[in-house]
């Protein structure tokens, strides 16, 4: 037989039946002739069974080439993971049904292993949205395709807000091989990565607050330095004090108890003072709840009942605990009272994903903003220096922020608390 060199098995199919049936034509043709056949029966017999043959070989073509028509089907489906679509062999036996059995098992096995990689890719995609850090996942198209719950610190709304979005949209800008966040870069730090995800290049930003990072650093050394303190102080104040009360009991001069009974007092007020900022970092016990927010304002319009203090609920509750919430609004109360407000206004509002609380007084506000919330520091002559240190711990163990600024062009300044809602 001879060898064909064909660009396709049915241009193959088709030149080597038809060698058979030109060699079938001719055999036949010789055998009519042989029988002393009329020419025009010859021609009209050879007619009729050359398109006989014809369309015999185009329908042989037609059955074997649907095989791999429907298995190449199956494969388009695959290519794009869908498995759900077989392939059924035109044969039920032989080699081309095998093919058919081992391309459909080869598809369930894709189809558990796809199952396996999608339930492991959901789990992480749950833990990641756990994270209190940003983090944002870019297509190859640089479009924004995921991202967790954390993308509204940044934002301040759900990241669907934002789907496919540039990142030029969402403020980003690459310099330098790196993306940074011009309006926070002070505060943010952009980390990147890439992999491949059905077999296209993603790219992941992790958003790390430098904020936090310093805030930590700064209470660790704060932390350190109260227990050195806390220590050595209650090592010499014990004995000084017992000493005190001791010598008091043995002199009979009211001169001398008088300043033993001081030096004792002072001893006891040091003490104090010591065990309440020791226990100014500490993680507090939060019993978070939906604080009525009419019932909070009267209760500190009750606390404050002889100064101006105005109160404006626009959201009916807060996500907080009502204690410590509470003695936070307090301390900025007093403190506002005590820079000679002569009103102060309270503000309960919403401010897209978070409650806002707003303190405005027209006192003589801050002379310096940037030690405010230094420990220690304070410009009150019987200040201790906690209180507004205090009041961060709180605010930000309830996963909210707290910023006090002088008013513009007006006297007094304004306290802005923002806290999570409630989301379950």
């Amino acid at each position: 037989m001879p060898t064909f060199k064909s660009s396709s098995l049915g241009a193959y199919i088709v030149q080597v039946l038809a060698l058979f049936s030109a060699l079938l034509m001719l055999a036949l043709f010789t055998l009519l002739m042989q029988n002393n056949w009329q020419a025009w029966n010859i021609g009209l017999t050879m007619v009729i069974i050359g398109l006989a043959l014809l369309i015999g070989i185009f329908r042989f073509k037609a059955r074997i080439l649907t095989s791999f028509e429907r298995a190449l089907l199956h494969i388009e489906a695959v290519k794009v993971e869908d498995y759900n679509q077989y392939a059924k062999s035109e044969f039920s036996q032989g080699v081309t049904a095998e093919f058919h059995n081992e391309l459909t098992l080869l598809s369930a096995k894709m189809q558990s292993h796809k199952s396996q990689y999608d339930q492991h890719a959901l789990l992480l995609y749950q833990l990641i949205d756990q994270l209190d850090t940003p983090m944002m996942v870019f297509n190859q198209k640089q479009k924004l395709t995921y991202a967790n719950s954390a993308f509204s610190v940044l934002y301040e709304q759900p990241w669907q807000m934002f789907r496919l979005a540039s990142p030029t949209l969402l403020g980003l800008k690459y310099v330098d091989g790196g993306w940074k966040l011009p309006d926070k870069e002070g505060q943010w730090h952009v980390s990147q990565s890439e992999f491949i995800d059905s077999g296209e290049r993603h790219q992941l930003l992790v958003f790390t607050n430098i904020d936090s990072a310093i805030r930590a650093s700064q209470l660790n050394a704060w932390q350190q330095i109260i227990r050195v303190m806390s220590h050595e102080i209650r090592n010499s104040l014990t004995p000084v004090s017992s000493l005190a009360e001791s010598l008091a009991s043995k002199f009979e001069s009211s001169r001398e108890k008088q300043a033993l009974s001081l030096i004792s007092e002072r001893c006891h007020h040091l003490q104090d003072f010591v065990n309440r900022y020791s226990s100014l970092s500490q993680q507090l016990n939060l019993q978070l709840q939906n604080v009525d927010c009419h019932l909070f304002s009267q209760r500190l319009k009750a606390l404050f009942n002889g100064y101006n203090l105005e109160c404006s609920v626009e959201s009916p509750t807060i996500w907080a605990d009502a204690t410590f919430i509470e003695q936070v609004l307090i301390n900025l109360i007093k403190n506002a009272f005590e820079a000679e407000a002569q009103t102060v206004k309270i503000r309960v509002s919403k401010l897209k994903q978070k409650s806002l609380i707003s303190l405005v007084d027209d006192g003589h506000g801050f002379a310096n903003t940037d030690n405010l919330f230094v420990p220690l520091f304070t410009t009150k002559q019987q200040g201790q220096g906690i209180g507004l240190t205090f009041c961060r711990n709180i605010i930000e163990q309830h996963g909210g922020s707290i910023e006090l600024t002088n008013n513009i062009n007006q006297p007094g300044m304004t306290a802005t608390l923002l806290l999570p809602l409630n989301h379950n």
